[in-house]
């Protein structure tokens, strides 16, 4: 990658990151977002690792779409690549992590360092005070190279309390903030993490309130400018050109990179969006993609659209391209049960059956070799799918953990409960759909 001094882009940046999960994390990037734009500053956020869910909320903050950003998934050049775009059109650009700070191969730790981004550390302040100081200094020191720029508080219970923890900090960490202990700003979650932004009709009233209530002890200063090289992704070549890509988008089909979106319209494909449960019929195309979501969640009404499972059979049939990822492979199957036990016929489009569990069934980066090329992308999912049909490949963990998903193929048909990144292999993601 060649760049020159000329080329080099610099713009206020923090990577946002925590201890642990569960520190608020994505309550603290929402309030940032949401601040700063009612400042009237241009903020681009960013999502640590493989997620669906944060982006959708972190996009309504922003008012922009919201990419991954993983070492290893999307790559180093993509990373970059897409970070010297924002820095081209931003004032702020926020990167939310993944995990605690250090934790997973790679880290969010990993990233800021490669990157150079400065770290916002968010800890969770309920039930602490002065020992409040000596965590953020311990994530500060931790690893040498690490820039921990400064601390946010969340759930405080006081304006006294919030004053307790800034004071505790040494001085080389900056106070950057704190949200209140306040159930009215928590963000709904269920089973795969937060609740989707489409079906939350409050939303913008609640991040409106967590922008609002960030305003009490916000930092009024940006942080200090990062320099972003440009760096070149892998070309996308245009062999969809004239393609007509069916996808389907609601409520149960709802986790579509923004990534994955943009490469097929670059390739020249034409996408057309439908909804099964609003009874849209499979609009006329040359390929059809299933993406994952959460069908476990509207079996009746997935059930009953007897006419789009004959409609998806026959483009099968037919030999035409179709892509069933995670919550599509599920659909895909002779029925689903949800986490209850009740359980509803499918599309049968593939021979088998599953059923939702209570406990996490999979999760983990994966890679796998198809015959159109090496894809990688990521699993995370509660089902249990008992398919009836050999699988055309298995996938490996880089990190050595025991999820390997199972790809099937029947005619053009690719199902899996991987959610694929296109961008790690645009020649092979593009022949998904030929």
């Amino acid at each position: 990658m060649s760049t020159t001094t000329a080329t080099v882009r610099h713009c206020p940046a923090l990577l946002v990151s925590a201890p642990a999960s569960g520190q608020g994390k994505t309550s603290v990037t929402a309030a940032l977002a949401r601040w700063h734009t009612r400042q009237g500053r241009r903020v681009r956020v960013f999502k640590t690792g493989p997620d669906f869910l944060d982006p959708m909320i972190l996009e309504r903050a922003s008012g922009a779409p919201v990419f991954q950003l993983d070492l290893w998934m999307t790559g180093e050049d993509d990373v970059r690549a897409r970070l010297y775009d924002a820095a081209g059109e931003a004032d702020l650009i926020l990167v939310e992590g993944v995990m605690g700070l250090f934790d997973g191969a790679p880290s969010s730790a990993d990233l800021a360092q490669a990157l150079a981004l400065p770290v916002l550390a968010v800890i969770d302040g309920s039930a602490m005070a002065q020992t409040f100081g000596a965590l953020a200094t311990g994530l500060a020191r931790y690893r040498e190279g690490l820039v921990v720029h400064g601390v946010a508080a969340n759930r405080i219970g006081s304006d006294y309390h919030a004053t307790l923890l800034r004071d505790s900090l040494p001085t080389d960490l900056h106070w950057l903030g704190a949200l209140p202990r306040d159930a009215q700003l928590a963000l709904p979650e269920r089973h795969l993490g937060l609740v989707a932004a489409a079906e939350l009709s409050d939303l913008d009233t609640r991040l409106d309130a967590l922008a609002e209530a960030w305003s009490a002890h916000a930092s009024t200063e940006l942080p200090p400018p990062v320099a972003f090289a440009p760096a070149a992704r892998l070309p996308v070549p245009s062999l969809l050109q004239g393609q007509r890509i069916a996808i389907a988008r609601d409520a149960a089909f709802c986790f579509l990179y923004p990534a994955n979106l943009d490469l097929l319209r670059e390739a020249g494909a034409e996408l057309r969006f439908f909804s099964p449960l609003a009874g849209d019929a499979l609009p006329e195309c040359d390929a059809a993609w299933l993406p994952g979501g959460y069908p476990e969640l509207h079996l009746d009404a997935l059930s009953n659209r007897h006419d789009l499972h004959a409609a998806l059979r026959a483009h099968r049939d037919a030999g035409k391209p179709l892509l069933a990822e995670c919550g599509g492979l599920l659909f895909s199957l002779d029925s689903l049960a949800d986490r209850d036990g009740h359980r509803a016929p499918m599309a049968g489009l593939l021979r088998g059956d599953a059923a939702m569990q209570t406990r996490l069934a999979a999760l983990g980066l994966q890679e796998v070799d198809l015959p159109e090329g090496t894809l990688r992308g990521h699993t995370f999912h509660f089902g249990h799918a008992d398919v009836r049909a050999e699988p055309q490949a298995i996938a490996r963990n880089p990190n050595g953990g025991r999820s390997a998903e199972a790809v099937y193929r029947d005619r053009r048909m690719t199902a899996s409960f991987i959610h694929f990144y296109f961008p790690s292999a645009p020649d092979a993601a593009l022949r998904l759909f030929l």
